[in-house]
């Protein structure tokens, strides 16, 4: 089974609040929330893919990250490299570009949702 990298941003706003967006009903663990992110290309980095991914799903430019998280998942049905951007600035004011709801939550609502278990680590850790 081919290990499928991804790159995603845990955006945090001035407020403390994170940026989560739904994923689509046809989706791999679709019909949960998430941060915002995407496969890496072939021809990039992880912080590359992040950069890119934020943009196109949301218009955001990320100015100021750092790696938060690396970790491997395994669903059964897919092998994932994860790499987690903790951002703390950035430009453009969030939109959900591919028509996906989107909402800043705090810390302790981020417990609300259902996140795909990959993710659950790393909000433990946030």
């Amino acid at each position: 089974m081919k290990v499928i990298d991804i790159s995603i941003a845990i955006i945090k706003n001035a407020q403390h609040h994170f940026l989560i967006t739904l994923r689509p009903d046809a989706s791999h663990q679709g019909g949960k929330w998430e941060f915002p992110g995407g496969k890496i290309e072939i021809d990039e980095t992880p912080e590359q893919a992040m950069c890119r991914e934020l943009y196109e799903e949301v218009g955001l430019t990320a100015s100021q990250y750092q790696l938060f998280e690396k970790l491997f998942f395994d669903y059964g049905d897919k092998q994932l490299n994860l790499y987690f951007y903790l951002v703390e600035d950035f430009t453009g004011e969030a939109s959900g570009k591919e028509g996906q709801p989107l909402k800043w939550v705090s810390k302790s609502q981020l417990a609300e949702y259902a996140f795909p278990e990959a993710n659950l680590s790393v909000i433990a850790k946030l």
